[in-house]
């Protein structure tokens, strides 16, 4: 409470619009609560980071980026070089989490199932995995740049899109099942929720853009189901080494599989985000929350 905060907002990504929304949710929730608190949009390479933290006297850092250097671990990087304690993961299990070939490749030897995948680099690979398959860029969050394609004709769009965007291109077989989303705070599993999206799936209009996603809160599941989606969270967080609050992506199958997609390190704290939803199920409210994911801040290294 005596240290200032920081909120780290904004970014270069394609993703700055959001977080814009969660940095300016989280700083009104710690400035009611009594916190000396200033909010830092970093616009990018060309703002100096470092200096906007000194000049602002901040002790304490409260991530609210999304995307492309501010959840990969470069903002975290910078940090822990200045010695400036932060929520969230820390530099490596950002990077990680971020980069879904490699969370992929952890989960694979943790025993973790995701989908069948591997990275396009022709027309075998397309065949390997098979229509419909999933197309997406490996290094970006909130699904941008992510698409199903049901046949060869729309192949080509798919590639394009993903590959002009962050890391290689990741294709992986096309899971049906419900979308759910699991909230782990400092390794406890909080709830899920279920997420009904009026289009074909959980994609970037539907997380932000639109007003007809149904959100089921918790989540429709037998006692079987929950125990199985709260482990594979855990399970997926640790695997990561993350730290703090994160959200597990995942489908659960019609015959029973739980099948991870990924783990957000800095999930979305918006009014349509899925933690704060979480959250609040739980009985805590969205002040709470944010005091609860400050006082995880700490330097990792």
């Amino acid at each position: 409470m005596n240290k200032r905060v920081g909120v780290i907002m904004g970014g270069p990504s394609a993703e700055r619009e959001v977080s814009l929304r969660t940095g300016q949710g989280v700083l009104a929730a710690l400035l009611s609560r009594g916190y000396d608190a200033v909010g830092i949009d970093w616009t990018g390479a060309a703002h100096d980071l470092w200096a906007a933290l000194r000049q602002e006297r901040v002790e304490v850092a409260f991530i609210a980026l999304h995307g492309t250097f501010g959840e990969d671990g470069c903002v975290q990087g910078l940090l822990e070089c200045c010695a400036i304690p932060y929520t969230g993961s820390g530099v490596l299990a950002s990077a990680l989490a971020m980069d879904k070939v490699y969370s992929r490749r952890i989960f694979d030897q943790e025993g973790i199932e995701s989908p069948r995948w591997c990275t396009y680099r022709g027309a075998a690979d397309v065949a390997r995995i098979g229509l419909p398959l999933v197309v997406k860029p490996a290094r970006e969050g909130s699904s941008v740049g992510v698409s199903i394609v049901h046949s060869e004709a729309e192949l080509p769009a798919a590639l394009e899109r993903a590959g002009s965007l962050h890391g290689p291109v990741l294709l992986e077989e096309y899971v049906r099942g419900r979308e759910i989303q699991v909230a782990v705070l400092d390794g406890e599993a909080l709830g899920e929720v279920e997420v009904r999206p009026a289009t074909e799936f959980y994609d970037y209009e539907a997380k932000y853009l639109r007003n007809d996603t149904q959100y089921l809160v918790p989540a429709p599941l037998t006692d079987a189901e929950r125990h199985l989606v709260l482990d594979l969270a855990r399970r997926a967080h640790r695997a990561l080494g993350c730290h703090g609050a994160t959200r597990t992506d995942l489908i659960l199958t019609p015959s029973g599989r739980a099948v991870c997609l990924e783990v957000n390190t800095l999930p979305g704290l918006t009014e349509k985000s899925l933690l704060p939803k979480i959250a609040a199920a739980r009985g805590i409210d969205y002040a709470t929350l944010i005091e609860r994911i400050l006082a995880t801040a700490s330097l990792k290294t």
